[in-house]
């Protein structure tokens, strides 16, 4: 006998306070088990999922979950202060605990605690796992101390540390790591593959083989989703549910859609029939009646009017008989059309910024060996995570804040002051501005309409342009932060991008890379894609290690 669905909504509906409808009457279950969770940028994905973890609440409609929803967002936030216990969330409960082996016995301690009098161990442990502990903060990729093992630290240490020494792909495996020590029957993870090293992609795809309980995954990554048990798509606002790996439903949605086209190819050829055919009978019925009217020349009146009378009902029944034939045959065309998939995808066009060959653009060190940026060269920078390579575009790109290197002799100097930067998490935009005034900000001199113009180009229309940046998802983030690049005037020499292929769907990397390869100005770029960067015909390589 089946199990019961763990997340059940049922005619659910979400609007933006603007008007912007999200979802639209769904219905749909997610099982125990792992489950995908996949659709095209702004398809509603993680609308969806701020739903169910109750971060939103839906416009009607009712959702419904067999326990308590843990959630991994799709970009994970380190506030200033914060600490590693702080990213696992296992800080209120920790503190309690220390206080109570400080010899503070408050009961509210105790009731924090509950039965977690081993949760400093585990968390270490955790946090061993995934390869994250003592060395943090050193970005070189440390060997974790626990207090017990051969690390240099303690689990206090450990735990302790500023969460803000951890890269990207290090921030997602601690906050991953959390929700497992929580143990909470329902999580969901928001593109958890993002700024993941091949390691760290390793150590996720054993934590989600791993799973006790309901996962649910939203992603774009073909590796993950192999990984999964179930694959549900969302697309225009209705859910299909697949009961295999992505790869399976791809291969299931194939046939299906071949199917479709010999469908639209036959319904095309008995419209185009139907048509000829009411075309045809149009002019018999025209020969006809000019036929009748010169017989009818020497009749008495009346029997020609007769005659006229009946000739004009044959062909209105005629007419009508064709014309309904016609319009069944198109309705029947239209209807196997819309059966077809033809989404639309981003149209990227990147402004020419004249950049000569002999022009020095930037200079990149590693451990003492200079690599000189000129021209409009392609540079992919490489390296485990925390290895720093974030903190090197940093410094390329001129940020005030930008830290020293971890690695000796490594820093990276621009020559250039038109650059354009797209930071891995994407926070360069305002979440309290709207889209349009976000915009406006890199392009103030270009008016309203034309702005609202290019973003239609990359899929942001209508009310959504005057929405705050924060109600963005993932995807159409990365779009609007790309928009701004593109609208920059006068257009950067060069381009600097940290994983610019996170959030987004197939299509829309494919136009990316279009427009990176058609681009005439120099590219630094660092992204653990291979595929994509096997495609941006690279000049260079620079490894950090």
């Amino acid at each position: 006998m089946p199990s019961s669905p763990s997340v059940v909504l049922h005619d659910v509906s979400f609007t933006w306070p603007d008007g912007t409808v999200a979802l639209s009457h769904l219905t749909t279950a997610f099982g125990r088990g792992r489950t995908g969770l996949v659709g095209r940028n702004g398809a509603g994905k993680s609308t969806l999922v701020r739903l169910v973890t109750g971060r939103l609440h839906p416009t009607s409609g009712t959702i419904t979950t067999s326990g308590p929803v843990d959630h991994l967002p799709q970009r994970v936030h380190v506030r200033n202060g914060e600490t590693v216990a702080d990213l696992l969330g296992i800080r209120p409960t920790l503190t309690a605990l220390r206080a109570i082996l400080g010899g503070d016995a408050a009961p509210e301690h105790f009731d924090a605690v509950g039965d977690a009098w081993d949760l400093e161990e585990r968390a270490v442990a955790a946090l061993d796992a995934i390869g994250v502990g003592a060395g943090i903060g050193t970005g070189v990729g440390a060997s974790v101390g626990s207090g017990t093992g051969t690390g240099t630290g303690t689990g206090r240490d450990v735990l302790d540390r500023p969460a803000s020494t951890l890269s990207g792909g290090q921030a997602v495996l601690v906050a991953v790591a959390g929700i497992r020590l929580r143990g909470l029957p329902i999580a969901f993870l928001d593109e958890p593959t993002n700024n993941l090293d091949r390691r760290a992609r390793g150590l996720l795809l054993d934590m989600v083989d791993d799973w006790h309980g309901t996962l649910v995954v939203v992603s774009h990554d073909r590796e993950l989703l192999e990984h999964v048990d179930e694959t549900c798509e969302l697309r225009a606002g209705t859910m299909t549910v697949f009961g295999g790996t992505f790869s399976a439903f791809e291969e299931h949605l194939a046939v299906q859609q071949a199917a479709v086209e010999r469908e639209v190819r036959v319904a095309e050829q008995r419209h185009r029939t139907e048509k000829r055919q009411r075309i045809e009978a149009e002019t018999k019925i025209a020969r006809r009646a000019r036929s009748g009217v010169k017989a009818a020349e020497g009749m008495p009146k009346i029997f020609a009017n007769e005659m006229r009378k009946r000739g004009e009902q044959t062909a209105g029944r005629l007419r009508t008989g064709y014309a309904d034939d016609e319009a069944a045959a198109l309705d029947a065309k239209r209807e196997a059309q819309l059966r077809l998939r033809a989404d639309e995808s981003i149209h990227v066009t990147l402004p020419d910024p004249d950049v000569p060959a002999s022009r020095r653009i930037a200079t990149i060190t590693v451990r003492g060996r200079e690599t000189l940026v000129q021209g409009p060269e392609r540079i992919a920078v490489s390296g485990d995570n925390g290895i720093g390579k974030t903190t090197l575009l940093e410094q390329l790109v001129g940020l005030p804040d930008a830290r020293e290197h971890p690695l000796p002799d490594t820093r990276a100097v621009p020559h250039v002051e038109r650059i354009g930067y797209l930071p891995q998490r994407k926070d360069t935009l305002d979440d309290t501005a709207s889209v349009l005034d976000n915009v406006r900000r890199d392009a103030p001199h270009v008016p309203p309409a034309e702005v609202r113009n290019r973003l239609a180009r990359f899929l942001v229309r209508g009310d959504t342009v005057d929405r705050p940046a924060g109600a963005l998802s993932g995807g159409e983030r990365f779009r609007v932060a790309l928009a701004s690049l593109v609208l920059a005037d006068p257009p950067p020499q060069l381009l600097v991008l940290d994983e610019p292929t996170n959030d987004l769907d197939l299509t829309s990397v494919d136009q990316l890379v279009d427009a990176l390869r058609a681009y005439r100005g120099a590219l630094v770029v660092v992204s653990h894609d291979e595929a994509f960067l096997d495609r941006l015909d690279l000049t260079t390589r620079i490894e950090l290690g």
